[in-house]
């Protein structure tokens, strides 16, 4: 979907379509005081010049999603937004409303799927479809049958998306940003030389930063420098596994399925502060939204019908280093006081002397709760009183 989260917004505000928008943050009570001084008219006939703008924006927020033109300046997905400010500060800001998204995501699917029922979700706006055995799949390469799913997506929400054709989702993936936004690319097994040769290693769905820095420190910038070296080369220097596939590719060779259901691995829940954090000045606030991590985590695999047995928790310190650790249960649970003791003797193994930006809370080695035999019940334990955040650490942290 193109800049779906910012697409969406400007349905609701289509006076915005054309200027610089980022589509970020949690609703601050500027978005309601624009509300309720026009209350009077429609949210489209609201001015653009009362919305709050990105130079005024004053937290930790990251931008999901920008307009185009608001990309033109550099602005894009996963930015802090006060760095956005510098590039844009023109650029209006709206907060995230996840239940329209969502909503606006469903829909988007079953349409497709009305027409192509072979489908794997990628996550809330990107899809692969299977076009193999759909009737005229095969038509102009494929172009009859993309141009059909955008006109059924488009009719269906207002919306538009961009897709990419070609032999396998490698490929596929990265055609879909060649003609972006509301375009469609063609890629075929013999367009691999001269049209994803000479991109950037980075389009490589699987190439990362670091893995990025490290094939620049070694002279190759281009998918087809990787595709230049021989598969033992690649193996000396990036291992075993990871080397053979991306010597694969850099030919655009790639046999994975389109996969239609999948379990998934994890479910976490993590937040950025509004401000740095303490672990022993600000102790009964990070407590606060520990529980309510825990709890919202455990809500999840209820909902979703799993329970867990691998507790973890994330944290970033105000330098921006990260810090993981995980326990692994004897029994699967889905109880909140459960995870928020495991993710509690987690903490005990990390330093908690600097100032934290970031708290997340981690269930893995999940399984359907209703494949799990039942276990006999134990006799009732007294209530142990739970801890309040990062009690008794800081000594132990040299914090205290």
């Amino acid at each position: 979907m193109d800049a779906f989260f910012a697409s969406v917004e400007l349905l609701r505000y289509p006076q915005l379509k054309g200027l610089p928008v980022v589509i970020g943050g949690g609703r601050r009570r500027v978005d309601d005081m624009i509300r309720e001084r026009y209350a009077d008219r429609p949210l489209a006939q609201i001015p653009p010049d009362a919305f709050p703008l990105l130079k005024d924006y004053v937290g930790r927020g990251v931008i999901t999603t920008a307009t185009y033109p608001a990309r033109q300046f550099g602005v894009g997905s996963a930015m802090g937004m006060m760095k956005a400010a510098k590039l844009c500060p023109q650029a209006i800001v709206l907060p995230v409303d996840f239940d329209e998204v969502r909503r606006f995501s469903r829909t988007f699917k079953s349409v497709i799927r009305e027409i192509a029922p072979l489908v794997e979700d990628r996550g809330i706006d990107e899809v692969y479809i299977d076009f193999t055995d759909v009737p005229g799949g095969q038509r102009e390469g494929g172009r009859v049958l993309a141009r059909l799913i955008q006109k059924s997506i488009f009719e269906a929400t207002g919306l538009t998306c961009s897709i990419g054709v070609a032999p396998n989702k490698l490929i596929a993936k990265m055609a879909s940003e060649f003609e972006k936004p509301n375009g469609i690319s063609v890629v075929h097994e013999q367009d691999v030389q001269t049209r994803i040769w000479p991109l950037p290693v980075r389009k490589i769905n699987g190439i990362g930063p670091k893995s990025e820095a490290k094939l620049h420190r070694l002279h190759l910038h281009t998918i087809g420098d990787i595709a230049a070296q021989t598969p033992e080369w690649l193996v000396d220097n990036f291992g075993q596994s990871y080397g053979r596939w991306m010597h694969d590719a850099a030919w655009g060779r790639d046999d994975r399925p389109v996969v239609t259901e999948s379990e998934p691995v994890s479910m976490s829940r993590e937040t950025t502060f509004e401000r740095d954090l303490h672990a022993v000045r600000d102790r009964a606030e990070l407590g606060a939204i520990f529980t309510d991590l825990c709890t919202r985590v455990a809500g999840d695999l209820r909902r979703k019908g799993y329970v867990g047995r691998t507790i973890g928790i994330k944290l970033r310190y105000e330098d921006f280093r990260t810090a993981t650790r995980d326990v692994t249960l004897e029994e699967y649970t889905d109880e909140a006081a459960t995870i928020r003791r495991a993710a509690g003797q987690c903490l005990k193994r990390v330093d908690l002397g600097p100032r934290l930006r970031l708290l997340g809370v981690r269930v893995g080695k999940l399984a359907r709760a209703d494949a799990i035999p039942a276990q006999p019940e134990a006799a009732p334990a007294a209530a142990e009183p739970t801890p309040d955040l990062f009690h008794g650490l800081g000594s132990a942290s040299g914090t205290g």
